[in-house]
């Protein structure tokens, strides 16, 4: 099969990563960078010997697109992308608003091309470690803290930097947001720059979130409390703490290690200290990977354009609540 041809569309910070990676992928070849900034477009397409060009209509030979532009631009861009007949990956949020979402979803379904949500959390490797040992969340702690950059401050830290949890949170739950308790600060852009939300699901899980691009030390961290086991992963370094209930006397010393013996209404049980193997990978790089195999294979995208509209939903109910 012939590589998939694949175009950039956004050469800022994010666009760039992608043509990097991109131009590394296996079954993909890199054949344009997309900005109306001629210099900065330049520039980026010159670091992997391809053209630039000014916008979407001028692009030629293309199967693919990926969006990494400001999210105002999203959706207008991804609409006139399905029209031309690309597969697109659109990187999150996928678009400002859930109205806009919906509008793509119909576009998609009428082209029936790959349309992927850049929500690179869920290709974590501490997230794909332990993802199916996360069964039955019961509460979910989420910090996610980053020091100020002049960059993406077009939405709030919600759709910014929360909505990477929020996206996470749909996932492991399997569940709808039935309650939403927030608050928020803007403090050096025009909109809230710290957020914290408390949400309920309709399974009974409870998350606690908390988020903001003014912290003087970066942190991802995610807590996961169920029946009988307690993780927590450290999404920036790929590490992962799971304390567990074994059945006594069952400890693997090869990755487990006792912690202590507790008596349950089920008889005693062993707590463990657990490392689930964790495999170094890429996030960015294994996402742009499963959007290939979703083209080739004509599957569903890894993120779906609905769950990317899911994502911006239960965001705006944030803000609504602040």
């Amino acid at each position: 099969m012939e590589d998939i041809s694949i175009a950039v569309i956004g050469a800022g910070h994010l666009g760039s990563i992608h043509a990097r990676l991109w131009s590394q992928q296996q079954g993909a070849r890199l054949v344009a960078i997309v900005d109306p900034d001629e210099l900065r477009g330049r520039a980026v397409a010159a670091d992997h010997g391809v053209p630039w060009v000014h916008d979407i209509d001028a692009l030629q030979d293309t199967d693919a697109v990926v969006i990494a532009t400001p999210t105002v631009l999203h959706h207008a861009i991804a609409m006139r992308c399905l029209e031309r007949g690309f597969h697109t990956f659109i990187e999150k949020p996928v678009t400002g608003t859930y109205d806009e979402a919906i509008e793509l979803i119909a576009k998609a379904t009428v082209t029936s091309k790959v349309v992927q949500v850049g929500h690179v959390e869920r290709f974590n490797q501490a997230v794909r470690a332990v993802a199916p040992f996360i069964t039955e969340p019961r509460f979910i702690e989420g910090h996610r803290l980053s020091t100020f950059k002049p960059r993406a401050i077009d939405v709030s830290v919600i759709h910014d930097l929360m909505i990477h949890d929020i996206d996470l949170l749909l996932w492991l739950t399997k569940s709808h947001v039935t309650d939403i308790q927030a608050t928020g600060v803007a403090v050096l852009t025009d909109t809230p720059d710290i957020c914290n939300a408390r949400l309920t699901f309709d399974n009974g899980c409870v998350a606690n979130l908390t988020a903001s691009r003014i912290s003087a030390k970066p942190m991802r961290k995610l807590r996961v409390f169920q029946r009988d086991s307690y993780l927590s992963l450290d999404l920036a370094d790929g590490k992962v703490d799971w304390y567990h209930l074994i059945e006594h006397g069952a400890v693997d010393p090869s990755h487990q290690i006792m912690v202590s013996t507790v008596s349950t209404s089920h008889g005693d049980r062993t707590i463990v200290y657990d490392t689930p193997k964790v495999d170094a990978v890429n996030a960015i790089a294994e996402e742009q990977r499963s959007f290939l195999e979703s083209i080739s294979r004509g599957t569903d995208a890894a993120v779906t354009l609905r769950e990317g509209a899911e994502a911006v939903r239960v965001a705006a109910m944030i803000e609504q609540h602040l």
